[in-house]
């Protein structure tokens, strides 16, 4: 009689030993995942260029210095830059005058012959219609179109979006977004550096 409650504590003993240690084994057998690994690229895209436009009298180009770092996904960590678009065009006196808007960048995207780069106006020339038709601050978008050399694929193209007139109450143009690079580059050309 005295033999079975020992026998029955002792069943119970080891079953305890043996069940604490077990799951311990399976807790300590399934490590913890790996810390994500971080692959950091740069983009960049800089230049002037002279865009085919509609009156060939007046001079429109653009200029961009322009930077993004990116982590996983399109979106960029970071961008930096400035682009600036001047509009050269005689007056009503027959005086040319050169009206240009410098934008500080918020997004450059790119991806193989391609980006766009949007910024919000920080300053412009003296008397650009701008001052009074746009909000400060104001953003627009450019798009570029840049084939690698000898490889064919065309001229260099940009694309404006332009801007919300005060008047119009558009939505803004938000961050990375930009028409289609739908006119040749006549002078001029960009640099373009993929996320690598």
């Amino acid at each position: 009689m005295r033999n079975k409650p020992l026998r029955a504590a002792a069943l119970i003993a080891l079953a305890t030993a043996l069940t604490v240690p077990a799951g311990a084994a399976v807790a300590d057998a399934t490590p913890p995942p790996p810390p994500r690994a971080e692959r950091t690229t740069h983009s960049s895209l800089q230049g002037t260029a002279r865009m085919d436009y509609p009156v060939a009298e007046e001079d429109v180009r653009v200029s961009v210095d322009a930077h993004s770092t990116f982590d996983q996904g399109n979106k960029p960590l970071t961008s930096r830059g400035t682009f600036r678009i001047s509009h050269k065009q005689a007056g009503p006196d027959g005086k040319v005058r050169d009206y240009w808007g410098e934008f500080k960048v918020d997004c450059l995207t790119t991806g193989g012959p391609t980006a766009t780069v949007t910024g919000t106006l920080e300053r412009t020339s003296p008397g650009h219609p701008w001052r009074t038709h746009l909000d400060p601050n104001v953003r627009m978008g450019v798009s570029f179109y840049v084939p690698e050399p000898g490889k064919g694929g065309g001229p260099a193209r940009i694309g404006l979006s332009g801007a919300a007139l005060k008047a119009e109450k558009k939505p803004p143009l938000t961050p990375c977004m930009a028409p289609a690079a739908d006119s040749a580059v006549i002078a001029g050309g960009y640099t373009l550096k993929d996320r690598r």
